[in-house]
């Protein structure tokens, strides 16, 4: 198997999993708090915080553990001129890998607890106070990702990403989806964690500009950001020494 296709498994895996985290936790927290909805997105996010931290672990090594399209595309455009980052071949098949990914999430999520696999949201979410939440969490997303990566920290990405999407979770309006592959995903869950598909647009949008303002953040403290591109969200590569690794 050649190094895109790991990639591309790590990715959909990855993401998958993040989004069966994110709506099984949230179809949990409905379950054991269905009158406390503040004790709910307690639940939701403690697990989210945990998850996704083991998941960057596990998966980091081999793809980088993006599992978010707009950090694929922000890795690809800071690396053009330095030739570092993902190629545009690359950028197409990580998107796809972490949208379908997302999807199967929901879905295994659904079937875990024993709800009708296919649900489609009617929760929707788009007010200006929303869209405005997704800006800011993305755009501090992409800029703690590419500031560990800049400075030679990525190996704390696990933790620093996990606690600053917990902490985004309670400080922005829209509960910080931050991520378009996730925000597809959760279209298919009829929880309180899904999103009506008429809000997903407006979400994905605001998290396309988010991540350009925190592209250009960065750009501004770390000039030479580009250079790490290759290292987010952690350093990744197969070794082709390891018995393991053929």
């Amino acid at each position: 198997m050649n190094d895109l296709a790991r990639r591309l498994i790590a990715e959909f895996t990855g993401t998958a999993l993040l989004v069966a985290i994110v709506v099984g936790s949230g179809i949990a927290a409905q379950q054991l708090s269905p009158n406390d909805v503040g004790l709910q997105l307690l639940e939701n996010s403690t697990a989210t915080v945990f998850g996704l931290a083991v998941l960057i672990l596990v998966f980091g090594p081999v793809s980088g553990a993006h599992f978010n399209p707009v950090v694929s595309a922000a890795d690809w455009l800071l690396g053009r001129r330095h030739g570092t980052g993902l190629t545009g071949r690359d950028l197409g098949a990580y998107s796809t890998a972490q949208v379908g990914g997302g999807v199967v999430g929901a879905v295994l999520a659904n079937i875990m607890f024993d709800q009708s696999a296919l649900q489609i949201s009617t929760h929707h979410r788009i007010t200006g106070g929303h869209l405005v939440g997704e800006i800011v969490a993305t755009a501090g997303l992409i800029a703690v990702i590419f500031a560990l990566a800049r400075s030679g920290r990525a190996a704390l990405s696990a933790a620093a990403v996990g606690a600053y999407i917990g902490a985004a979770y309670w400080f922005t309006s829209s509960t910080s989806f931050a991520n378009p592959a996730v925000t597809i995903g959760r279209v298919f869950s009829g929880t309180f964690a899904g999103i009506a598909p008429s809000s997903a647009p407006g979400f994905i949008a605001a998290q396309i500009v988010g991540a350009l303002i925190g592209l250009a953040l960065i750009g501004v403290l770390y000039p030479t950001a580009a250079a790490a591109a290759d290292n987010v969200v952690v350093p990744h590569g197969i070794d082709d020494s390891l018995p393991d690794s053929r």
